[in-house]
């Protein structure tokens, strides 16, 4: 009896499926649908039966796209936190090797009580396959590195295909981008070369840190007023303090989480609702950005990770300017204590902050629409010398007070102005992920959203006193017969400082009459 050939079945990777599903959703026929991909009718009733399962495979993205079989690994459990583990260090551009795959599917395992599994080889293939991963990750992102290798292909393919589609219903004034950046806000010239390269995981140094949410549209016309987050909730330099110049939050750790990142679109939802206006925000991936709360007024939009450094505009030269003025206001503050042999005395929270606002402020609109284009978001020819500029616009000014500063303090010579503006831009601005989190979705340990504790850290620092309203008045009137002896005093100066003339006195004149005198003479 002759024996008939077994037929070799095949197989379809997850998106040749959904391929075979789009082409129904297009309006073909099934008939012409089975035909075109070579598939029988009840196999292509199959695809279309358990679309909702392709589906939710690609959006998840715990699926490759050119798996054939979607099978449950042996050790799903430990699957799982593995790949959540690598989506949060994928999401920070940290390098990833098998071997380091391996090691940390080891310690998960044991944590998760399996004395038997072994992170082999072949497991490790088999949980690339599951995940289309390929082990290409970024350490850290460099520019140059990106714009001469294979980053090159997916800057271009943004370019060319996403983010002409999230713009297209967006004008220049609606279209925002948002992101963080560490600061040592006591640093001073002579430790530059103790904090560069810092990331400030945690110890005494977080008491030195805060980290500064900006946000600023593509037309340089609005910046949004900044989030500071520092590890005092309640900091003795902010006691009778109502009023700030941004808004301010603490953690143990002063970086940005989950909770706060959400908290602060959830504002500025509720402020774009009211004004009636919908924006684009363009976010990277950073781990406090991961979970959104449902937005009705922002579109979130993604920047291709391991891409930011030549995509993101606040990268391109924003957080520079504000790090460069910042860190003038501070050398200002150095140069005049030396003035007036006063003590060197750390700069408070209350005093960094302020800087960090004014520094915030201060950059200029010329600089904002110049990095959004350097970002290719803005479609503006851009020349190597304007690029330049917007960096380093601040810089030339300020070179003369770092070195006043640098002889007097004694800084080292192979310390200049630029290893003290960027010392600080390699820290840790986002939670990370524990392993304990990872496999509970809480920490087990110490609670990154708890605020350390009222004066921690604060105990050198002498309490400033309660200024009246009557003081205040005073320093106004003595500031104006100041600038009375000066030359070239500018307009706008003595417009500023009439406007504060008449806050004040708009203060005194909302005084109760029963009040008492003293009270008058009080800031409330």
């Amino acid at each position: 009896m002759a024996t008939k050939g077994n037929k070799k079945r095949r197989q379809f990777s997850l998106e040749e499926k959904m391929k075979v599903v789009e082409a129904v959703d297009s309006g073909k026929r099934k008939g012409d649908v089975a035909k075109e991909f070579g598939i029988t009718p009840s196999t292509l009733s199959t695809f279309l039966k358990d679309r909702a399962r392709f589906e939710e495979k690609v959006r998840e993205a715990s699926v490759g796209p050119q798996r054939k079989r979607m099978r449950n690994a042996l050790y799903d459990d430990i699957d799982k936190a593995v790949f959540a583990w690598f989506q949060e260090i994928h999401a920070k551009n940290i390098l990833v090797t098998g071997s380091v795959i391996r090691k940390k599917a080891l310690n998960l395992a044991n944590m998760l009580g399996y004395d038997n599994f072994q992170a082999s080889v072949g497991w490790l293939n088999r949980f690339r396959d599951r995940h289309g991963i390929a082990l290409k990750a970024i350490c850290r992102e460099d520019s140059g590195r990106l714009m001469n290798g294979l980053g090159i292909d997916k800057v271009n393919e943004w370019h060319a295909g996403e983010i002409i589609k999230l713009i297209a219903d967006y004008s220049p004034d609606d279209i925002f981008n948002a992101d963080e950046t560490g600061v040592f806000f006591q640093l001073l010239p002579q430790h530059t070369l103790v904090a560069k390269g810092d990331h400030c995981r945690g110890g005494k140094k977080a008491r030195q840190r805060l980290t500064a949410l900006f946000c600023c549209n593509a037309s340089g016309t609005e910046k949004m007023r900044p989030l500071i987050v520092g590890r005092s909730a309640n900091p003795r330099c902010l006691k009778n303090v109502h009023s700030l110049p941004c808004d301010y939050r603490a953690n143990q750790w002063a970086w940005m989480t989950q909770d706060l990142f959400n908290e602060w679109l959830m504002q500025v939802d509720a402020r774009m609702k009211q004004a009636e206006r919908r924006i684009l925000l363009l976010i990277d991936n950073c781990s406090a950005h991961n979970m959104l709360p449902h937005l009705e007024r922002i579109q979130v939009g993604y920047l291709p990770s391991n891409c930011t450094a030549v995509l993101q505009p606040l990268n391109l030269g924003i957080i520079h300017t504000v790090k460069v003025l910042y860190r003038g206001h501070f050398l200002k503050q150095i140069l005049l204590k030396l003035n007036s042999s006063e003590d060197q005395e750390k700069v408070d929270i209350r005093q960094a902050i302020d800087m960090i606002a004014a520094a915030w402020w201060s950059v200029k609109q010329s600089t904002v629409v110049r990095c959004w284009q350097k970002a290719g978001i803005i479609p503006v020819e851009l020349t190597e010398s304007d690029t330049e500029a917007a960096a380093s616009e601040p810089d030339i000014a300020i070179e003369k007070l770092w070195h006043s500063v640098a002889i007097a303090t004694c800084v080292p010579n192979e310390i200049n102005f630029q290893d003290f503006v960027t010392a600080d831009d390699d820290l840790i601005i986002s939670q990370e992920l524990l392993d304990t989190e990872v496999i509970q979705d809480m920490g087990a340990g110490e609670n990154t959203d708890e605020a350390g504790s009222e004066d921690e850290g604060e105990a050198s620092l002498p309490q400033q006193p309660k200024i009246t309203l009557t003081e205040a008045i005073s320093s106004v009137q003595k500031l104006r017969l100041f600038l009375s002896t000066c030359v070239g005093v500018p307009d706008a100066i003595f417009g500023q400082l009439n406007g504060i003339d008449e806050y004040l006195m708009r203060r005194v004149t909302q005084t109760p009459v029963d009040s008492k005198i003293t009270d008058f003479l009080q800031i409330k």
